[in-house]
């Protein structure tokens, strides 16, 4: 049968219509794929085609208030392998494990194992550059050296609670390292290379370099120069009382900035993996939670003083060495009691029975509300892990017997910061701020300042002329008081001592206690408040005054001079004790002869150097006062015309 022209000519456009709409549709893919899946295709390509070998970002150094470093790193490269590019795997075990001093089996179940990339954990992990430069050295195809860095902590065993550590993988795990560590830690970069479905590199491809991003550099509010007196003093305190732990802080009251903290037994962050857990995860100034003793004393008479409840040299209290209450019997530290005496020499005296009195006219309600308002029962909010809380007595549970040992510092469990912010706030204006440790955030390219903490104040707590009043009791707590230990000559230093009986299972330890004291400086415009607790001293009376008190008093000394505050001259004198020695005011020697030294007689030593006749230079300078029989040093020189 024949097919008419017409037909052949529909069959044959149906045809080429079918065929240009294919083509087009075929276009219009290849299009897409080009265009628009392009960039995507070529990413998973090499995705699949690239191995990385990773550049670690420097984390972020962490400096004192001052720029000086206390956690930095160190360079410590590492060894990675890729496995397809082993080409004599026995052979190259045998040379690597020789450089690594590792077991030659192991690393040959390393070099064969079906894995695109493989690290040598831990003997090829953060090694030195010279064990790099050896390895590199083998020459080995697929063995690769990644530029890799550890932390490094200068001054070894110096603040590392608050440091903390970073782990092998540079991850914060404890301290500052970890409450920071996304900051600290910065962007991982790489090099990539490309390789066939063998692991064989391909050689028409160039390798990739993503630059790491490394961290921000954090500025603390430490001082080292406070801080190295801290651990000054507590290295003495541990070579002298073998104490159970011991704790040191040092604040700034009018900001929160912690310019020193402390505690024993402390460890090396470097070394953090032959510590126990229960040494470096302690940070005992923020999470210790025990009975203050007689320092919480402050709260009660800053309460009783706002209050309006005691006029310190007017009231007077007669202690018989005890006092009654829901027919217990509340006794005084010292055996028959300080008989009749003013309410300014019950703080001095530390009488439990009078501050008793004081609770009870403050009532359970108004004395638990200044408690709170001090921050008591609650964390401080520093930025630092696991800060305790304390404990505190249920309102609704105190009784009379509860509000009396709480008005002195029994019964109630604080931390030593909560302590160190509420008697801040009692020294400094009645403001109750936020501790913190973090002042601010640094690029590490520019050496800008991206980020400053400003000081927070909670709320204010007491008023400026109570907060005069609290200063003054405690002044005459050091100058004529318990707390004579902390008495420094010039500083107007105030304080309380503190003697806390340790409880366990229920009952008081006896012989096992807490002492402490908390001191602050100068008394007329604080700079510093320090707090020192020494836990279960040995060979010694266990008191705070005895104890911590003159722990306290040279860490504040020599901290104010390193902070450059000048002395005070209307200091209240100290009151005496017969092992105290003597105070001579050094005299003014510059100008006069030798001659004229030599006929006067000084209850002080001489240290000459230089030649000549007459007193050019003296140290110390005239008026202060210094122990009997201390060492003055002058320079002798000939005066010249001009000085006539």
């Amino acid at each position: 049968m024949r097919v008419s022209n017409v037909t052949v000519r529909r069959r044959l456009v149906f045809v080429l219509t079918f065929g240009l709409l294919f083509f087009f549709v075929i276009v219009l893919r290849l299009g897409y794929v080009q265009f628009a899946l392009g960039n995507d295709l070529t990413d998973r390509a090499e995705d699949l085609w690239s191995r990385n070998i990773p550049f670690e970002a420097k984390r972020g150094e962490i400096l004192d208030r001052n720029g000086i470093p206390l956690a930095t790193n160190v360079s410590a490269p590492s060894v990675l392998i890729v496995p397809r590019q082993i080409k004599n795997p026995a052979e190259d075990a045998e040379k690597l494990a020789n450089v690594l001093k590792m077991d030659r089996t192991k690393v040959y179940g390393l070099l064969t194992k079906k894995e695109s990339i493989v690290r040598i954990n831990p003997e090829g992990r953060k090694i030195s550059n010279q064990l790099a430069s050896e390895v590199r050295a083998l020459g080995i195809p697929g063995v690769y050296i990644a530029e890799d860095n550890k932390r490094h902590y200068p001054f070894g065993n110096y603040l590392s609670h608050v440091l903390g550590f970073a782990g092998i993988d540079n991850q914060g795990l404890t301290g500052i390292e970890l409450y920071y560590d996304e900051k600290l830690s910065g962007q991982k970069g790489h090099v990539s290379f490309f390789s066939d479905a063998k692991g064989r590199r391909m050689p028409n491809l160039a390798d990739e370099y993503t630059q790491p991003v490394d961290g921000l550099d954090l500025r603390l509010t430490i001082d080292t120069k406070v801080q190295t007196i801290i651990e000054r003093e507590l290295d003495i305190a541990e070579a002298i009382y073998k104490p159970d732990g011991a704790i040191a802080i040092a604040m700034n009251p009018n900001t929160g900035e912690i310019l020193g903290m402390s505690s024993r037994p402390d460890y090396d962050p470097e070394n953090f993996r032959n510590v126990p857990p229960e040494i470096y995860n302690q940070n005992k100034p923020v999470w210790m939670q025990y009975e203050p003793g007689s320092t919480f004393k402050i709260i009660t008479l800053a309460a009783a003083l706002e209050e309006g409840e005691v006029d310190l040299e007017k009231d007077t209290f007669n202690d018989p060495g005890f006092i009654e209450v829901s027919g217990h019997r509340l006794r005084c530290w010292k055996k028959g009691g300080h008989g009749h005496q003013t309410f300014l020499e019950v703080v001095q005296n530390s009488c439990n029975p009078g501050f008793v009195v004081l609770g009870e006219r403050l009532g359970k309600d108004r004395l638990f509300d200044y408690i709170e308002n001090f921050g008591f029962g609650q964390k401080t909010g520093i930025d630092l892990q696991g800060e305790g809380k304390g404990i505190l007595f249920s309102r609704d549970r105190v009784g009379p017997l509860e509000q009396a040992t709480t008005a002195f510092g029994q019964g109630v469990a604080v931390t030593p910061l909560q302590q160190v912010a509420a008697v801040s706030a009692a020294v400094n204006g009645g403001y109750l701020y936020t501790p913190y440790i973090a002042k601010e955030w640094i690029d590490p390219m520019t050496g800008e300042a991206l980020n400053t903490t400003q000081p927070i104040s909670k709320r204010r707590v007491i008023s400026d002329e109570t907060s005069a009043k609290v200063r003054y009791a405690l002044e005459t707590v050091v100058a004529k008081g318990t707390g004579k230990g902390a008495f420094v000559e010039g500083y107007r230093v105030g304080g309380k001592t503190g003697t806390a009986q340790k409880a366990q299972g229920g009952r008081y330890l006896e012989n096992n206690h807490i002492v402490s004291f908390i001191g602050f400086a100068p008394a007329d415009d604080p700079q510093i408040v320090v707090y020192v607790a020494i836990d279960n001293p040995k060979e010694t009376v266990q008191f705070g005054g005895v104890v911590a008190a003159p722990i306290v008093g040279r860490i504040i000394g020599d901290s104010l001079r390193a902070m450059g505050i000048e002395k005070r001259t209307d200091q209240i004198e100290k009151e005496r004790l017969w092992t105290d020695q003597p105070l001579v005011v050094v005299p003014d020697l510059v100008g006069r002869t030798r001659r004229e030294i030599n006929d006067s007689y000084y209850e002080l030593k001489l240290d000459v150097s230089g030649e000549g006749n007459t007193v050019l230079a003296q140290s110390p300078e005239p008026g202060i006062k210094v122990n009997q029989y201390s060492t003055i040093r002058i320079l002798l020189g000939d005066k010249t015309e001009s000085e006539d």
